[in-house]
């Protein structure tokens, strides 16, 4: 499946999830209901992977949790805010760089109409 079919496939599953739900729920909720969408259009996923951080060469003892990672290889983050912020982008880039994953997608099921971020890395020598 090409990469931009793959994340209009977890959008296409958020959005059917949040038509269904509408906003006001905990994240949680939105988290079980994606679940169910993934499942329903055939995503493969995994809910709430943890994420080893890497530094010179080692392994820290602290770990990020990524809420799925879909397709093996594109980080899924729910939110439930009234908006996403710069806050909220730089805690996937964080994931992404950390993981050395390329896509990312922010899902915030908190507004009136689903909000989606796409964020793509591309890496450089040395980052």
């Amino acid at each position: 499946m090409d990469h931009d079919q793959q994340t209009y496939a977890i959008i296409g599953a958020a959005m059917a999830a949040h038509r269904e739900l509408g906003q006001g729920f905990l994240e949680a909720v939105y988290h079980a209901a994606l679940e169910l969408e993934f499942e329903r259009h055939g995503i493969p996923f995994e809910r709430e992977v943890e994420l080893k951080i890497g530094y010179k060469g080692r392994v820290l003892s602290v770990t990020y949790r990524a809420d799925f990672i879909c397709f093996g290889g594109i980080i899924v983050e729910l939110k439930a805010l009234d908006k996403l912020t710069a806050r909220e982008v730089a805690q996937m880039i964080n994931y992404l760089k950390a993981t050395g994953m390329q896509r990312g997608l922010l899902l915030n099921f908190g507004a009136k109409s689903l909000e989606c971020r796409r964020l793509v890395r591309h890496f450089q020598e040395g980052t």
